[in-house]
């Protein structure tokens, strides 16, 4: 008896392990087979529903993060993010175009979301970085930042001042969202968080006032920061505040070569930084043409780019799994909290981020496919219901099933802006951005 329930239970795990092996190649079969298009299609369209399924529900607004176990420990799943939301706002109208949703539901869901933004916590009309989404009052990112934080309003208005050129021109309950976003728009108050000076500080508490004492200054994700707040018609700040800001009265140009790219600007006194920076602040703002005295921007950004997968292909630190097919560093979940990965030997701590390559489709479209392909092909290790999940590493056998909407937010996006550029063309047609990046000098294709 034991002899044939040994036989048996050997027999059920070969059974199991050869049905494992299926999967794992036809999955890997599947990604061999998938056109480019259709590829590109499934992951832009599972990851858009975090922004659509996986929003919060009372709001409208996307969660600031999600996780499939349901295990937040000290985060709140009801917390929203105004950045994240920014981004997830474009995504939803890459959902409309795509057919993914319903012009109406479009609708319905921004009117939600503008209708929490018109009821929510801000300060001077700067929002904060997070709200609870059930009851609109703020929640603080940390002891001293629970007021408004400039940066991240900045990505919210990235995404909203898009809509507002989406509907602008619509039916009467199109035109009439749109004049409630140019409402909010004008009631930021961009010369506020000067303090004073030619600086933009990143923020201010109603309890703290500038205790933060950070001002946005040289090469980050905060250009947008400086565009935007030259482009209000209301509270708009002056040149002088972005020559001296973020171009440090001409400190921000330093040529280098790092992993034999060029590079014209310093990152934060370094050489380079984390992906993000690529990202951020070009999801709305169109790189492609887009020069000032500093950069030109596209060359810039690819150049960056490639660096971080140059430094992963060299491998230093021989991670596991990295390779021209496996690439990116960039902030994210990591092995231990979270980190602003970046191509450093410190800064490398062998967690690759899906979106980091695949956001950078619009610089690199053969090298992002390669990586798209390759994550595509390790199957549920890799994707679950709402993409990608935000971070992995092979060295450490580490396949968290966790997601964070300004991970989500960027791939979504910038999938849609390497197709057809939609979002590109919408928020630089807004007539308060050309107006803002005419006054700071900038050349671009889209300034008419």
């Amino acid at each position: 008896m034991k002899i044939i329930q040994a036989i048996f239970v050997s027999g059920l795990a070969l059974c199991l392990l050869n049905c494992a092996n299926n999967k794992d190649k036809s999955v890997a079969e599947e990604a061999s087979a998938i056109s480019d298009e259709a590829l590109i299609d499934t992951v832009q369209r599972k990851t858009f529903q975090y922004f659509w399924d996986g929003a919060e529900p009372t709001s409208g607004m996307a969660r600031e993060r999600f996780h499939v176990d349901g295990d937040y420990g000290k985060y709140d799943k009801n917390t929203v993010t105004s950045g994240g939301s920014g981004f997830g706002i474009l995504a939803i109208i890459s959902g409309i175009e795509r057919g993914y949703i319903t012009r109406a539901q479009g609708l319905e869901r921004f009117n939600k979301i503008v209708g929490f933004l018109e009821k929510a916590d801000s300060f001077h009309g700067v929002f904060p970085h997070w709200w609870n989404g059930e009851t609109c009052k703020v929640v603080g990112f940390s002891d001293k930042d629970n007021g408004g934080d400039l940066v991240e309003t900045s990505f919210l208005f990235q995404g909203l001042l898009a809509v507002h050129q989406y509907y602008i021109n619509g039916t009467e309950e199109e035109k009439a969202l749109a004049a409630r976003i140019d409402k909010l728009w004008k009631a930021v108050d961009w010369n506020w968080h000067r303090n004073g000076t030619n600086q933009l500080y990143w923020h201010w508490s109603p309890e703290h006032s500038w205790e933060m004492n950070f001002s946005i200054h040289g090469y980050n994700e905060c250009l947008i920061t400086f565009i935007l707040a030259a482009s209000s018609p209301t509270h708009g700040v002056p040149a002088a505040v972005y020559e001296e800001g973020w171009g440090e009265n001409g400190k921000i140009i330093g040529p280098h070569e790092v992993e034999g790219y060029k590079l014209n600007m310093r990152y934060q006194g370094t050489e380079v930084g984390p992906l993000f920076w690529a990202h951020y602040s070009f999801l709305g703002l169109d790189p492609r043409g887009l020069k000032d005295k500093y950069a030109d921007y596209f060359e810039e950004m690819k150049n960056y780019t490639l660096i971080n997968r140059a430094y992963c292909i060299r491998n230093p630190k021989g991670y596991k799994g990295y390779g021209d097919d496996c690439w990116g560093l960039t902030a994210s979940y990591s092995v231990k909290g979270y980190s602003a990965h970046e191509p450093t030997e410190k800064g490398d701590l062998g967690v690759i981020t899906p979106t980091a390559a695949l956001s950078s489709i619009v610089y690199t479209p053969e090298e992002s496919m390669k990586v798209m392909r390759k994550l595509y092909s390790m199957g549920d290790k890799l994707m679950g219901a709402y993409g990608f999940y935000d971070a992995f590493s092979e060295t450490d056998n580490w396949y968290p099933q966790k997601y964070l909407a300004i991970d989500q937010g960027t791939t979504v996006v910038m999938l849609e802006n390497y197709r057809t550029g939609l979002l590109w063309n919408l928020f630089m047609s807004h007539p308060d951005v050309q107006s803002g990046l005419k006054k700071l000098g900038y050349e671009s294709p889209h300034l008419k």
